[in-house]
């Protein structure tokens, strides 16, 4: 027997959510379906625990897609200010943390729970613990796909797949929707970990395995991208915010160039302090502007250990200046999926109307969120992302 909804999305989670809800508000039947036990689980695990679900500064620029234009219509038709709106309506508590950055004051659960309230205010259905299989294509009046789920035969006009990307597998995150668009034949590009840790295997390991704990604010710069922030060493490489957003950037065999004193000219600072503190040894200089144990650990088999500023020639502080601004690293890779919080790449945005993200080729297929080859920084801007783009598709699914 076959059981008709005027929209299936396949994803209970950011994008799949905020689809249904909006759908179901213009009359639609609606049904949500996951293959996880829970929804919203990259919601709730967001922010460290707190969700940052939009940004104050949202820009087609904070995104990288194969075609930068894409985003454009559907950021700019939802804004961040729309979703404010609705977070302020359900009087979730929110605050900004830095360049932007809206957190909810209290837990990353308030914001799933705005989303599901809003579903069930709008009486969509969401089965979850429910696999999707044998999806196709049906002449069937009113019925344009099919599928299989929970044992029971299901149609529908329009299907939205919001299955997100592969990171973070241990929640139940998979390549489905990438499959998905395969099996339709749709263009998809390969995906890869973004916003993630770098991992190291030559003699920079052991420094950071050192220095495992240690955060610096600094300048990274990589493929012609610069991002000033924090970057905290690891036992396994450099992550902090400052490493996941260049990560999303750096390709297998490019070094990043990192400024670990941003704010200083180190030669012009050094020329100043040998006259006006000339037995200040190098090491508590440097540690004045970072750590103990930073400079302890930089200097350990450096020629200038043991010297003050007096004892430095012109050359010795050019030397320094440039190690210090212009530190040579060579990731290994990445942590991968296992610790990424985006991937990059997806359905290629020719496949799809940037207008109502429909399949140009698939009426009534529509493709949202991070599946889709736009993939934001860090900072709210993929949460805005599946926003945005949900509201898109709901309005013509």
């Amino acid at each position: 027997m076959l059981q008709k909804f005027d929209v299936i999305v396949i994803g209970a989670g950011a994008a799949g959510l905020m689809c249904a809800a909006q759908a179901a508000a213009r009359g639609r039947s609606v049904l949500v379906v996951d293959h996880a036990n829970k929804a919203g689980k990259k919601i709730l695990m967001s922010g460290g625990g707190r969700c940052n679900f939009t940004n104050y500064f949202v820009a087609p620029d904070k995104y990288l897609s194969h075609n930068p234009h894409f985003c454009k219509s559907a950021l700019k038709r939802y804004t961040q200010w729309d979703f404010i709106a609705l977070v302020e309506s359900h009087g979730v508590a929110y605050h900004e943390k830095k360049d932007g950055q809206l957190f909810c004051d209290n837990k990353a659960s308030d914001i799933l729970n705005m989303l599901l309230s809003e579903c069930e205010q709008q009486s969509v259905q969401i089965w979850l613990d429910t696999a999707v299989r044998d999806i196709a294509q049906t002449a069937q009046s009113g019925c344009r796909y099919q599928m299989k789920a929970g044992g029971r035969l299901l149609g529908c006009e329009s299907l939205v797949v919001a299955t997100g990307g592969p990171s973070i597998p241990t929640l139940g995150a998979t390549g489905f929707g990438y499959e998905l668009a395969q099996q339709f034949g749709l263009k998809v590009y390969p995906p890869r970990a973004g916003l993630v840790p770098f991992t190291l295997t030559d003699h920079n390991k052991q420094l950071s395995e050192s220095l495992s704990g240690t955060a610096l604010s600094i300048e990274v710069e990589c493929a012609g991208q610069i991002f000033r922030d924090d970057m905290l060493f690891t036992h396994r490489g450099l992550s902090g915010p400052a490493m996941l957003q260049i990560s999303s950037y750096w390709q297998p065999g490019l070094s990043l160039s990192i400024n670990l004193l941003p704010e200083q000219d180190v030669a012009a600072l050094l020329r100043q302090l040998q006259h006006e503190r000339p037995k200040l040894t190098l090491k508590n200089w440097l540690a004045e502007l970072t750590t103990q144990k930073f400079a302890e650990h930089w200097l350990a088999s450096s020629v200038w250990q043991q010297s003050t500023l007096a004892q430095l020639s012109g050359a010795d502080m050019d030397a320094i200046a440039e190690g210090l601004h212009q530190w040579q690293v060579k990731p290994a890779g990445t942590e991968g999926y296992r610790t990424a919080e985006v991937a990059l790449g997806g359905v290629d945005t020719a496949e799809l109307s940037s207008k109502t993200m429909e399949a140009q080729r698939f009426p009534g297929l529509f493709f949202i969120g991070e599946v889709v080859d736009v993939t934001g920084h860090l900072g709210g801007f993929n949460f805005q992302w599946a926003w945005s783009s949900a509201v898109a598709a709901a309005e013509f699914v």
